[in-house]
C-alpha cells in the first residue's frame, strides 16, 4: 500500500536559479502549505497530490518588483487588479507601491490614520499578487505618524520626493501647496526632509529587532535647478522630446541632490538609504562617492528597467516621459556596467499605469511638456533584465539577486526572493530561448500602450507560481485576485547566506 502523498505539489525538471550560487541547477521542487517544502532530483511523483513538469525551463524565484505605483492615474482598487495581473505575467509575485497624501492616489490630504485604512480598504481582494506599500510622510504632523504606521501596518519604509518642494510632478509649477494639499505655511523643503529622517532614526532605536528593515527612499532631482534649466529648454528650439526633457532636468541635479540627501542622513543618523531610480552617470557616481564618505551609512542604489532599455532617441517619444527622465545611450550604457560591476543592488519598473491620453496632446501631440510622466513596465521587468543581461553577459544568478533577493531582504520580505525550504513558494518558469516583440495589445495593463512597443525580448515567463498557487500560465491570467498584504518585516527566515 503506497504512503499519501506528502507535498500539495510537485514540479519537476527546473532548472533552478538561486541568489549567491555560481550556477543553475536541475531539481525537482515540492510545495507544502505554500511553501518550498523539498528541493532535490528525482522526488517522486507519488509523494504529490499534483505534479507538474517544467520542461527544463529556467526557474527563478518570484520577482519582488520593489518600486510600484498603484491608484495613480486610475482608481486605486481598479489600477490593482489590472496592473497586479500584468506584474503576474511578468514574473513579478510581490509588488511595492509607493504611495502619499495629495492629488493623485485618493487626492485627499490629512492624517495617515484616516487615509491608509482606506488605501488598504481598496487594495483587499484587489492584487493578483503580494503586496506592500512604501509611505511618503508629506505634511509635518506624519512624522508623528511613522511609529504608528510600522506598529500597526507593518510599515518599515518611507520616501521623500526632494523635488516636490518647488517643482510640479509633470513641470514647471508654483502651485505645490495645493498639490500636496498642505497648509500654506508648511514647507516641503530639506528642513522636512531633515525632520523626516531624524523621526526614522527615533524608530530604529524604538525597533532594534527591525533596525535592518526600516528604510528611506528617496527621488534625488533638485527644485531649483529643474527650474532654472526647464525654463532655459523650453526657449531652445533645437531641444525636442526626450532630450529636451532629459535637458531639462539635468543629471547634476541628481547628483546634487544625492550629496545633499547623504549628508542629512550622516547628520541625522538615518543609516538605511535607498537612492530610487538612479538614470544617469552622474548620479550613480555620486552615489558611490557618497558611498565612500559615507561608509557607516548603508547605502542601496536601484535602476529602473525603463532606463536600462531605452533612450532619448526611443520611438515612443513622450510616452517614454518619466521622473528622472529617459538618457542618453551613454548614461545607458553607463548603468549596465555599474550593474555588471556589482554597483547597483536592485532593478525595478516604477510601474505607473499612465493612460494615453495623458501622455499625447490632441491638439499638440509633439509637446513634450503637456505629457504626464510616468508608463507602465512591470510584466516586461524580468524578460527586460534577462534580455539585456545576457547580452552582457550578467549570470542568472546575478539576475535572481537584483530582481528577487536584495529588494526582499531590504525591505523586510524574509520569506521571499529564494528558492529554499521554508521560503514562500514564488516561481517563474522562464523559456530562455523563446523570443518575443513588445505589443501593449497583449499586455493585462489598463495603459493601452508602451513605451517598449516594438521592442524585441529574448527570455519569456510561461508560468508564475504564488506561494504554490498558479496564477499566470501561457498567456493568461488564473483564477480571481489573492494576494496578501504584507506587513514587514514579513516572515521569519534567516538569510541564506547564513544558513
Amino acid at each position: 500500500m503506497s504512503e499519501a502523498p506528502v507535498l500539495d505539489k510537485l514540479i519537476k525538471n527546473v532548472r533552478v536559479v538561486r541568489p549567491h550560487q555560481q550556477s543553475v541547477e536541475p531539481f525537482d521542487v515540492g510545495i507544502k502549505d505554500g511553501k518550498f517544502a523539498q528541493i532535490a532530483p528525482n522526488i517522486s511523483p507519488n509523494q504529490a497530490k499534483d505534479v507538474i513538469d517544467a520542461q527544463n525551463l529556467l526557474g527563478f524565484p518570484g520577482v519582488v518588483d520593489a518600486h510600484m505605483h498603484i491608484g495613480i492615474y486610475k482608481p486605486l482598487n481598479q489600477d490593482a487588479v489590472t496592473e497586479s495581473k500584468a506584474a503576474a505575467m511578468g514574473g513579478v509575485t510581490t509588488s511595492l507601491n509607493y504611495i502619499r497624501t495629495g492629488q493623485y492616489y485618493l487626492n485627499k490630504g490629512g492624517p495617515y490614520k484616516g487615509f491608509f485604512p482606506e488605501v488598504l480598504a481598496l487594495s483587499e481582494g484587489n492584487f493578483f499578487v503580494d503586496y506592500s506599500y512604501h509611505i511618503a510622510p508629506i505634511s509635518s504632523s506624519h512624522i508623528d505618524e511613522i511609529p504608528m504606521l510600522f506598529n500597526e501596518y507593518g510599515i518599515a519604509s518611507f520616501k521623500i520626493f526632494m523635488f516636490y518642494g518647488g517643482y510640479g510632478l509633470h513641470g514647471l509649477s508654483d502651485q505645490q501647496n495645493l498639490f500636496l494639499m498642505i497648509n500654506k505655511e508648511e514647507r516641503y523643503d530639506f528642513a522636512h526632509f531633515e525632520f523626516i529622517m531624524r523621526g526614522l532614526t527615533q524608530l530604529r532605536e524604538a525597533h532594534p529587532e527591525a533596525k535592518d528593515y526600516l528604510s528611506l527612499s528617496l527621488h534625488c532631482e533638485i527644485a531649483e535647478i529643474l527650474s532654472a534649466y526647464t525654463k532655459m529648454v523650453e526657449k531652445d528650439s533645437n531641444l525636442t522630446g526626450l532630450k529636451a526633457y532629459s535637458a531639462a532636468r539635468p543629471p547634476h541635479s541628481e547628483g546634487l541632490a544625492i550629496c545633499i540627501a547623504s549628508y542629512l542622513a550622516h547628520e541625522t543618523n538615518c543609516l538605511n538609504i535607498n537612492l530610487l531610480h538612479l538614470s544617469s552617470r552622474k548620479a550613480v557616481e555620486a552615489a558611490l562617492m557618497m558611498q565612500t564618505v559615507f561608509p557607516h551609512i548603508n547605502f542601496r542604489r536601484e535602476v529602473t528597467i525603463g532606463h536600462l532599455v531605452l533612450d532619448v532617441n526611443t520611438p515612443a517619444a513622450s510616452r517614454a516621459k518619466v521622473n528622472p527622465p529617459i538618457r542618453p545611450r551613454e548614461d545607458v550604457e553607463y548603468l549596465w556596467q555599474a550593474l555588471l560591476n556589482h554597483q547597483i543592488d536592485w532593478i525595478v519598473s516604477d510601474h505607473a499605469c499612465c493612460a494615453a491620453e495623458k501622455k499625447v496632446s490632441a491638439k499638440y501631440p509633439n509637446n513634450i511638456w503637456l505629457a504626464k510622466a510616468g508608463f507602465g513596465g512591470t510584466e516586461y521587468l524580468l524578460s527586460g533584465v534577462f534580455t539585456e543581461g545576457s547580452k552582457r553577459g550578467m549570470s542568472y544568478n546575478h539576475m535572481a539577486e537584483l530582481l528577487c533577493w536584495n529588494p526582499a531582504q531590504r525591505f523586510g520580505l524574509l520569506e521571499k526572493g529564494d528558492i529554499a525550504v521554508g521560503y514562500d513558494a514564488d516561481l517563474v518558469l522562464l523559456d530562455p530561448n523563446e523570443t518575443f516583440v513588445v505589443h501593449a495589445t497583449e499586455s493585462e495593463s489598463q495603459q493601452g500602450y508602451t513605451p517598449f512597443e516594438g521592442v524585441e525580448l529574448t527570455g519569456r515567463v510561461k508560468s508564475t507560481f504564488l506561494r504554490g498557487n498558479l496564477i499566470y500560465d501561457q498567456g493568461q491570467v488564473i483564477g480571481s485576485p489573492s494576494g496578501r498584504y504584507l506587513k514587514r518585516p514579513y516572515g521569519q527566515i534567516q538569510k541564506a547566506t547564513e544558513e
